[in-house]
């Protein structure tokens, strides 16, 4: 990191103490780890103490970490990229767990100073509680409002406090949370005109799930350049 934000690490550190956690950053950026139970007392601090001075809240974004850093695929004889987890190796956690794992889902805000120039990542996690729960933002950066609704939308997070959460993206009569790990790829249901109702109509998916296997690597000819075949010969 630059020594400008070492400067800030170490104020983040002096201020709060056992309240953040730092979080290893392979591209000098900073990243933090508060409790949910400290969310608001470090953000509004990060916010109004003029040390900090973030005063714009650039986005927040839900994570799920479920089968975080898992391969679903473990072969010699093919990539372990390029595929999709349309192939499951293991039951994963479905909505209807009665909790979850403590780091399966987080909320991870992007902080900007303008006064100091300096942005700051911060990582909540939500506990095991199911439906996962933080407090909302709101109150501190209004901005917070759109960017809570798209994580409750696409991953069931609530937010606490929140004036109007509601789904943003998808439609009202929407099941399920299409950004966690555990939704079916062809989704629940589909939509289409009923004739006989006059009205546009939801109905089981009909459509037949399609798994996308690895790229195999084959040891033949097409591969092996000494047996590629000049033409000169």
């Amino acid at each position: 990191m630059t020594d400008r934000y070492e400067t800030l690490d170490a104020r983040i550190v002096e201020r709060f103490g056992e309240q953040v956690t730092r979080i290893a950053s392979s591209c000098g950026e900073l990243t933090i780890e508060v409790a949910k139970d400290d969310l608001i007392a470090v953000a509004t601090a990060l916010r109004s103490e003029p040390e900090f001075g973030f005063e714009m809240l650039m986005d927040v974004c839900g994570v799920d970490y479920l089968l975080y850093g898992e391969s679903e695929w473990t072969t010699s004889s093919a990539t372990d990229s390029g595929f999709s987890r349309g192939v499951q190796r293991r039951p994963v956690i479905l909505d209807e767990a009665d909790q979850f794992d403590a780091r399966r889902f987080a909320v991870v805000y992007h902080l900007l100073s303008l006064r100091h120039n300096t942005r700051l990542r911060m990582r909540v996690f939500t506990g095991t509680d199911n439906p996962p729960r933080v407090r909302s933002v709101v109150d501190i950066w209004n901005s917070a409002n759109w960017f809570e609704r798209e994580a409750f939308d696409m991953f069931g997070i609530l937010f606490e406090g929140h004036p109007d959460l509601r789904r943003v993206l998808t439609d009202y009569g929407f099941i399920g949370h299409p950004f966690r790990k555990d939704f079916p790829l062809i989704g629940n249901v589909e939509v289409s005109y009923d004739p006989v109702k006059g009205r546009v109509a939801y109905q089981p998916v009909s459509i037949e799930p399609r798994t996308l296997v690895p790229k195999v690597i084959r040891d033949d000819n097409r591969y092996d350049e000494q047996l590629w075949d000049t033409g000169n010969e």
